[in-house]
C-alpha cells in the first residue's frame, strides 16, 4: 500500500529564499513529482498573497495545473506603510487537519514559526514530516524538528538560459 502524503507549500518563503540564495525560480514540477513519486497524494496546497496582477494569477494556473490548490489572502499595505502577508496560522490549521488522514506531511518553508508544529507532527501524531527549505535560509530549528529536510537545490530550481 502507498503512503499516504499532503503537500503545504509557503510560497512566499519559498519564493523569496529561493530567488535570494539562486536568482532563480522553485520548479514545483519537479517538487510534486519527486514527493508523490511511489506515494498517493491526499493533497496539495499552495499559499499564496493575493496582490491581483496577471503575472500572479499565470503563475497561480500553472499550480493548479500541477495539482496544486491555492488559497490566497489579500495583500495588506498598512497606513504606516509596512506590508503584512502571512500564512502560517492557516498553514498550520490545514496541516492539523489533514496529519490525521495522511503517513507523511511535506512542509515547503523555511520559516522556523513551523518548528514547534514539526515536533508535535513527529512526536504527538507519529507521522513523518518532511521540510524542503534552502538550507542557508531555513531555521536550524525547523531542520532540528523536521523528519527529515530536503535543501532545495539542483533539479529543484528552475534556471531560465541567458539571453
Amino acid at each position: 500500500m502507498l503512503e499516504r502524503v499532503s503537500v503545504f507549500v509557503d510560497v512566499q518563503n519559498i519564493y523569496y529564499t529561493v530567488k535570494q540564495s539562486f536568482n532563480c525560480h522553485f520548479n514545483y514540477n519537479v517538487f510534486m513529482s519527486e514527493v508523490t513519486h511511489d506515494r498517493q497524494l491526499v493533497n496539495a496546497i499552495a499559499y499564496a498573497i493575493d496582490k491581483g496582477d496577471t503575472k500572479q494569477i499565470q503563475f497561480h494556473m500553472i499550480l493548479e495545473n500541477i495539482g496544486f490548490e491555492i488559497k490566497l489572502k489579500p495583500f495588506i499595505k498598512r497606513n504606516d506603510g509596512s506590508r503584512k502577508g502571512d500564512w502560517d496560522v492557516g498553514i498550520t490549521i490545514d496541516i492539523l487537519d489533514y496529519v490525521k488522514k495522511s503517513d507523511i506531511i511535506v512542509l515547503a518553508s523555511g520559516d522556523g514559526d513551523f518548528d514547534l508544529l514539526a515536533r508535535k507532527i513527529k512526536n504527538e501524531f507519529n507521522i513523518k514530516i518532511e521540510v524542503y527549505g534552502v538550507q542557508d535560509l531555513t531555521a536550524t530549528s525547523l531542520i532540528e524538528n523536521a523528519s527529515k529536510f530536503i535543501p532545495i537545490k539542483g533539479n529543484l530550481l528552475l534556471r531560465y538560459p541567458e539571453m
